[in-house]
């Protein structure tokens, strides 16, 4: 009835995007070894530890990769017959042969789901089951789970609860007809599109905030003991033994939460109104 792609892009080569944050550069060795080290860690084991596998996992990376990470990466996928590696000559290439694989393996299925996430970001274990599970034969519509939680691993590590509308890990459910996915457009413009459910029942993903991330910035919020919810989210070794040692108190931080909390929750019901009175504007 459906095929259900995650795709991720990991490290296409892309015009205005050469610095993190920072100001570091970007694709550089260090910056190819942090990121590596944060999929093996976080995204990778995430996914893995998937209850639902009824899907493909669709990795795209840039084919001026050097030799050692592509070894690297074919080895960390070679008992993962759903993940499928893709190298492409830089970001103009990735849409048109992500179309193309996926026109090829789906000829006869009338319906399509796309995930998009980040190559440094995790999710629940229930995550594309929760997915699949709001699929009821639509011609076109969005899914976006607002609630996660967010983890800052730099400079200190701090875990919180994290509300966030269109965000990385959308969802596309539609029909195989000239599919669109869910990359479509960036997340932040499916504020604009009138189709989206946004479901709020379950904290679906984890976002990791580190210093080379593009955007991203720590605003989480809350109480969140990482042995309360671990089993919920599948990391390697190294990554919960990190968290569990590292994570500061939250008497450290507990007027930031406060602050984090008024914020995010204003932002996230101004957003919500807006869409209600119809004032994003379609693109």
């Amino acid at each position: 009835m459906f095929k259900h792609y995650l795709i991720t892009r990991f490290n296409l080569r892309a015009e205005n995007w050469d610095v993190t944050k920072n100001n570091e550069q970007l694709l550089t060795d260090e910056w190819m070894d942090n990121r590596m080290w944060l999929f093996e860690n976080f995204c990778f084991p995430s996914v893995v530890g998937q209850t639902n596998q009824n899907f493909e996992w669709l990795l795209y990376f840039d084919t001026n990769t050097k030799e050692v990470y592509k070894t690297r990466i074919m080895d960390l996928v070679a008992n993962q017959p759903n993940f499928k590696v893709f190298f492409v000559d830089a970001m103009p290439s990735f849409k048109p042969e992500m179309f193309t694989y996926i026109a090829n393996e789906t000829k006869n299925i009338p319906y399509l789901i796309t995930t998009r996430i980040d190559n440094d970001d995790s999710i629940h274990i229930d995550f594309i089951n929760e997915v699949q599970k709001q699929f009821n034969q639509q011609e076109y519509r969005a899914i976006d789970f607002i609630k996660g939680y967010s983890l800052q691993i730099e400079p200190v590590y701090i875990l919180a609860k994290k509300e966030q509308l269109f965000n990385p890990f959308i969802s596309l459910i539609e029909k195989n007809d000239n599919p669109k996915t869910a990359f479509h457009q960036d997340h932040r413009y499916w504020k604009r599109d009138k189709k989206v459910t946004q479901l709020g029942d379950k904290r679906l993903w984890l976002s990791i905030i580190h210093q080379r991330n593009k955007v991203n910035k720590f605003d989480g919020y809350g109480l969140v003991k990482w042995k309360d919810i671990q089993e919920n989210f599948t990391l390697s070794d190294e990554a919960n033994k990190l968290i569990l040692e590292k994570t500061i108190p939250y008497s450290n931080w507990f007027f930031t939460s406060i602050k984090n909390q008024f914020v995010q929750t204003f932002e996230l019901n101004f957003k919500l109104l807006k869409r209600k009175l119809g004032l994003y504007k379609a693109r």
